[in-house]
């Protein structure tokens, strides 16, 4: 659920940044926020969810500017200004690109993943092939599969989707802790789904469940507060 933005849109934050534009293949362009604090403690790698664009994550992702660390969000290629043949291949292409860019700038061990809905996946993958300080992941699905089984039961879904995401087969092979934020009323990604990833026995994972929580409200509980708080501190 992509919207765009014109190219000469103008960004406005309450916090510095740097708009950026990455040129990961020839014909793809994707569009980035850099926030960026005195002294930060890291920086995270946010991977964002499947509607919108940078105009409303910049302001979300403000959040985590006010704890004192850098932000890298990007905007998925036809998402917002980013230009480019969309694919779950070419989102992992613009990811892997977007972490080696953050390395010319910080160490492995000062960058965070977090992934938001779609963007767990994402985030879950690229953990799964470097060595990041942590992944926390909000809302996250076992597979697009499994939230597309339980939302379309009465379609044969695996044959007619064309993104897979599997995170259930990324996490295991993630050697970083792993936090998990899910709500039980989430009416978007089934809890469920969420929790299956908790039974994979993975021994750095800590799940958190947000009683009552919904999709896009996890912000208003203190449980998700007091969890980013512990582990961004």
């Amino acid at each position: 659920m992509p919207t765009t933005l014109e190219q000469n849109y103008q960004y406005s934050f309450d916090y510095p940044f740097e708009e950026l534009f990455l040129k990961t293949e020839k014909d793809a362009i994707i569009n980035a926020l850099h926030f960026k604090v005195d002294n930060p403690k890291g920086v995270i790698l946010y991977f964002h969810g499947n509607a919108g664009d940078l105009s409303r994550w910049g302001k979300i992702t403000e959040y985590f500017v006010d704890k004192n660390y850098d932000i890298l969000v990007i905007d998925y290629r036809t998402y917002g200004k980013s230009t480019g043949r969309l694919s779950e291949a070419a989102i992992y292409n613009d990811a892997k690109y977007c972490y080696d860019y953050l390395l010319k700038h910080y160490s492995e061990k000062e960058i965070t993943l977090y992934g938001r809905s779609l963007g767990t996946g994402i985030a879950s993958y690229l953990a799964s092939n470097n060595n990041p300080k942590q992944l926390i992941l909000e809302t996250p699905y076992y597979s697009i599969l499994d939230v597309a089984k339980h939302r379309f039961p009465m379609f044969p879904v695996k044959p007619l989707l064309k993104y897979r995401f599997p995170t259930h087969q990324y996490l295991p092979k993630t050697n970083c802790p792993i936090t998990i934020l899910h709500g039980t009323d989430d009416n978007v990604v089934p809890y469920s789904s969420g929790k299956k990833l908790s039974e994979l026995n993975i021994e750095k994972l800590n799940f958190i469940t947000i009683e009552n929580g919904d999709h896009n409200n996890l912000i208003e509980f203190d449980a998700y507060h007091n969890t980013i708080e512990s582990i961004l501190k």
